[in-house]
């Protein structure tokens, strides 16, 4: 800044102080006035150093008693311009923080400025901006002179994608949440093109562009196509989509947040919400970088979804033990919580990093991609150690323990559920020491199977671990925890060949996992049940709940839906196809209310692809 503005605002606070000693200020708002008609918003930074360097002189020639009297009086008068200058801040931020935004999207180079406008609407700035002033800054970006016919057009388009994209938002507020109540469905899922909100949201935008991306999004068709395809798209249709999707995604978190008497449900919803939304601008982001002249749309697509996924990792029910598979996850999503990873690596190494790192990992190794979810955990352990984030480290400690459980590496899962289990209880975090006794006894179990170690005692420790766990998790009241408890206990049981005491962990285990909408855990326990009634000789609930875990796994592309296919294949084969087929038909009523018609028709054809694999 020029010397000329300090001198200017240094003679200002002199000018101020000295008819202050003259006894000719009235009152603070004659201060106040002069600051507003002498202060630009954006120099204000160079006032306030001014009036810092003055305050310290006056304290300097008080502290050494130079000219104390007139020293004092002169400090008063500074402490009044420093509460009038405060009083000025408060007032002029919302103008500040326009004038602010719209010197970033100027300053901007023409293939950037999309980008300046994204950064410009993150949620996760100090003071992110109010939709009131959002509204101000496209009034301001439409106001600029017009010289240059280019920078003119170029921000026309921006300030009337944020003029559309509020428009829009208002028409969409009113029918928010509406859908859960006529439909009866809290997901984003269901029947294709009916239920979930997207088609009714589609009809009430205006663009052509958002009705597309909400109608692809109600047929349950890939995003990454939509976006892939050749189209005459503007800056203004972008920004446009930005504002409402934001606006939506925003709106139903505070919704769901705001359930106090069912907090848990709550929370299960905002973060199936974060996660659906992210995923939708990670697509987009894949379809638009698959083509150089929309590569633009995808930078800002990638940025919109890391701003969701920071913003989602500083809440506290940020999942750090799952919780991926909820209900809003339709087919459409299934296999694209990958794509979650091109954002992160535009990411310093964070905090904020290491936690959606977490996340991811855990749904890859779900989805059976072990040495991806290694390399997700391994990064994830790496920051966190550094950034001093212990409960996120013990974390993944105990995910790659779980991992070497997957792998068949016993020792090493116990080795990293023993450093989870100590560092836990180190640092206090309660919910990672019993998730990390969980995987002790789990690990400890399967390696003694693997030994073909016969030893009653052995068992019996490694179930007391798993009892341990179980005990604090109910403490604790974390549904996630508990589920992996119980399913780790039922397992356990099954595998000690004490089928009945494993049903009845399983079932709980199959209960909790429901409420806290962990497909995986949900699948699995269905599985390892099938197996157990499979044990006692009933044969028709091995039928049932073996097709249900086949399914469920199946539909998130866990691997291990072959293990309850395999089991049916041997069911089939010792009863007959028809036979079969008819104790299928009989549950039939049990089966469509959880899968659906098109799940239990799905069924014989997974075992067929089984069979032929």
């Amino acid at each position: 800044m020029s010397d000329d503005v300090r001198e200017r605002y240094f003679a200002l606070i002199d000018r101020i102080v000295e008819i202050t000693l003259k006894g000719q200020i009235r009152s603070k708002e004659q201060v106040y006035q002069m600051l507003v008609d002498e202060i630009e918003s954006e120099t204000g930074e160079v006032f306030e150093s001014c009036l810092d360097e003055r305050q310290r002189e006056v304290q300097h020639q008080i502290d050494n008693g130079l000219q104390a009297a007139t020293a004092t009086r002169r400090q008063r008068a500074l402490k009044t311009i420093q509460g009038e200058w405060e009083r000025w801040q408060k007032e002029n931020r919302v103008s500040a923080a326009i004038a602010s935004a719209t010197q970033q999207i100027l300053a901007a180079p023409p293939e950037e400025r999309l980008l300046a406008v994204v950064k410009i609407i993150d949620p996760n700035r100090s003071h992110p901006l109010t939709l009131e002033q959002l509204q101000q800054l496209a009034k301001a970006l439409q106001q600029l002179p017009k010289f240059d016919p280019t920078l003119s057009e170029q921000l026309q388009q921006v300030a009337s994608g944020i003029a559309r994209g509020i428009q829009a938002w208002q028409r969409l507020e009113g029918d928010l949440v509406s859908w859960m109540y006529e439909r009866g469905s809290i997901g984003f899922s269901g029947t294709p093109g009916q239920n979930g909100p997207w088609s009714l949201w589609g009809k009430l935008v205006k663009s052509p562009f958002s009705q597309q991306v909400f109608e692809t999004l109600a047929l349950e068709q890939s995003l990454a196509a939509f976006a892939a395809k050749p189209r005459d798209l503007d800056v203004a249709s972008w920004i446009e989509l930005a504002v409402i999707l934001q606006c939506l995604q925003r709106g139903l978190v505070q919704f769901f947040d705001q359930r106090v008497y069912a907090a848990k449900l709550g929370a299960k919803l905002s973060i199936s919400t974060f996660l659906t939304f992210a995923v939708i601008w990670s697509l987009l982001a894949n379809g638009f970088n698959q083509r150089g002249s929309t590569r633009v749309y995808g930078d800002g697509c990638f940025q919109v979804a890391l701003q969701i996924l920071r913003t989602f990792s500083q809440r506290e029910y940020f999942p750090l033990y799952g919780g991926i598979f909820a209900s809003f996850t339709g087919r459409y999503l299934r296999d694209t919580l990958s794509y979650l990873d091109e954002p992160l690596r535009q990411a310093e190494g964070t905090q904020e990093k290491a936690r959606i790192l977490t996340l991811i990992g855990y749904s890859r190794r779900a989805q059976g991609a072990y040495q991806e979810a290694i390399a997700f955990h391994q990064q994830a352990l790496e920051i966190s150690q550094q950034a001093g984030d212990r409960i996120c480290e013990v974390a993944n400690y105990n995910h790659l323990s779980r991992i070497c459980v997957a792998q068949k590496n016993y020792s090493e899962a116990i080795n990293y559920s023993q450093r989870a289990l100590i560092l836990g209880r180190q640092t206090g975090d309660k919910l990672g020491e019993a998730n990390a006794l969980a995987n002790l006894g789990y690990s400890e179990v399967l390696q003694a199977r693997q030994q073909d170690q016969i030893e009653p005692e052995i068992y019996d420790s490694a179930i007391r671990y798993l009892q341990q766990g179980l005990s604090l998790s109910e403490q604790l009241a974390e549904r996630q925890s508990q589920a992996l408890c119980l399913s780790s206990l039922g397992i356990a049981y099954v595998i000690t060949d004490q089928a009945q005491t494993a049903i009845q962990y399983l079932s709980q285990g199959l209960q909790t996992a429901q409420f806290s909408g962990d497909l995986y855990l949900q699948g699995l326990n269905l599985a390892y049940l099938a197996e157990a009634y499979y044990n006692l000789g009933d044969r028709e609930q091995a039928i049932f709940t073996g097709s249900l875990g086949m399914y469920l796994l199946e539909q998130i592309g866990a691997t291990e839906w072959r293990q309850p296919a395999g089991l049916l294949s041997i069911v089939q084969g010792q009863i007959g196809t028809e036979v079969f087929l008819q104790t299928l038909l009989q549950n039939r009523a049990k089966i469509i209310p959880i899968i659906g018609v098109d799940g239990y028709d799905h069924i014989p054809q997974l075992l067929e692809r089984y069979r032929q694999s």
